[in-house]
């Protein structure tokens, strides 16, 4: 255990509150692992007083980590002021954050944003605008994840989320990520829209090979199918770039015709967003066909505006390339027998583990005050608030064999 980290404290009152959970909340997400009550920057606190360092940061939320000055600040202000419009009105905030996004997503004329709430939901808006293109067909990417909603789930690939819940909405095929020949051999003039993500996130942090998504525009624009990026993940500087499409080796200079968006984009505060890039695209909804009634919301608008000025004003982008780089030449250097190796962009990294021990690594490492997420049997997510200092990822690096050891030992025993 690193020095920086204090003894465990017992979970007595983390254990009665997990008790009152079982009683009261739907048991979709499983048993809690902890009782969280205080964040500050990239530390969390549980009820029990014990401090873990977030590496996960809500699973690639809290971009500025917790209880950010500036954010709270401007929440605050916003909710003293005006806290809900319906959308028969707009705000400056709402206004204000649409041109931004539209400016860093390097617009042309006539594109435009719908706000939502959620990850999911900006799917399901992107879903709903490919149906105005008079076909159906939608083609995605084995191992992709879009959300669970009909739509959305519908796009996603993982069995287990899919078949209880069949037959889903539309006619989806799902196609081997990175598989250009497979792209072409079913992108024809039936498809509505391509839809796929830069990395896969919760396939195990896979990077789209170099080259693939200029080949996914090009078949695109052939077929007339629109080419949708699920940036809810990736975007928001996350991968070092205010969008991962926009890493040469990742997009190659490509212009989507839509970008979904949530996650980082709020610091926190749930919010989501469709950018519709150029004229067509964005003309597709119109009045009435899609709405929302706190999507866009002055709040969330404020607090999505906050955030883009201290990624910006603070270096974030830089950072996040910076920090990253070194946390995946600092897992290298270990040479541990477990450790595979890393892959991913910036913030947003797996350690590929040789042995299928992820999950109780993950749980070794929280032991020990670390966050971090057992994305698949063999792999470990990092997506640690931007804000994350070199010095503060040393110590989980300096933790990671003490806890893969121990993991090796629980599964063999």
């Amino acid at each position: 255990m690193s020095a920086s980290v204090p003894a465990r404290v017992a979970r007595g009152a983390g254990l009665a509150w997990t008790d009152r959970y079982s009683s009261a909340v739907m048991n979709t997400f499983g048993t809690p692992q902890r009782v969280l009550v205080r964040g500050e920057g990239c530390w969390v606190w549980d009820a029990d007083g014990n401090r873990y360092l977030d590496l996960l940061a809500g699973i690639a939320v809290n971009v500025l980590g917790h209880a950010h000055p500036l954010l709270v600040s401007a929440v605050t202000a916003q909710l003293a002021t005006l806290g809900h419009v319906s959308n028969f009105f707009t705000t400056p905030s709402q206004v204000a954050l649409a041109e931004r996004l539209l400016e860093l997503a390097g617009a042309p004329e006539g594109s435009r944003v719908f706000f939502a709430n959620s990850g999911t939901e900006a799917n399901e808006a992107a879903v709903k605008l490919s149906r105005r293109t008079g076909r159906i067909r939608l083609l995605a990417a084995e191992g992709a994840f879009h959300g669970r909603s009909m739509g959305a789930l519908a796009l996603t690939h993982k069995p287990a989320y899919r078949l209880p819940f069949l037959p889903l909405p539309g006619e989806v095929v799902h196609l081997p990520f990175g598989d250009v020949d497979a792209l072409a051999a079913h992108l024809d003039e039936s498809v509505a829209a391509v839809v796929l993500e830069p990395v896969q996130g919760e396939a195990g942090v896979r990077p789209a090979p170099e080259g693939y998504l200029p080949a996914a525009r090009a078949l695109a624009t052939r077929a007339g199918a629109l080419l949708i990026l699920d940036e809810v993940q990736t975007g928001m500087g996350r991968t070092g770039a205010w969008f991962a499409h926009q890493h040469p080796h990742l997009g190659g200079g490509v212009l989507p015709d839509v970008i979904t968006l949530a996650k980082g984009l709020g610091g926190g505060f749930p919010i989501g967003a469709l950018i519709a890039l150029g004229e067509g695209p964005s003309s597709l909804l119109g009045p009435g066909q899609h709405g929302t009634t706190f999507g866009g919301n002055p709040v969330a608008a404020a607090a999505g505006l906050a955030t883009l000025h201290v990624i910006e004003r603070d270096g974030l982008l830089e950072s996040a390339t910076s920090v990253g780089q070194g946390i995946q030449r600092a897992v290298a250097d270990l040479a541990h027998p477990l450790v595979a190796g890393t892959r991913g962009e910036g913030l947003l990294l797996a350690i590929a583990l040789r042995e299928p021990v992820a999950a109780a690594a993950a749980g070794a490492l929280l032991e020990a005050g670390f966050v971090v997420n057992a994305v698949a049997p063999d792999a470990l997510r990092l997506a640690p608030p931007l804000i994350l200092t070199a010095e503060q990822a040393d110590t989980f690096v300096e933790a990671l064999p003490g806890a893969l050891d121990r993991a090796a030992r629980e599964v063999s025993a």
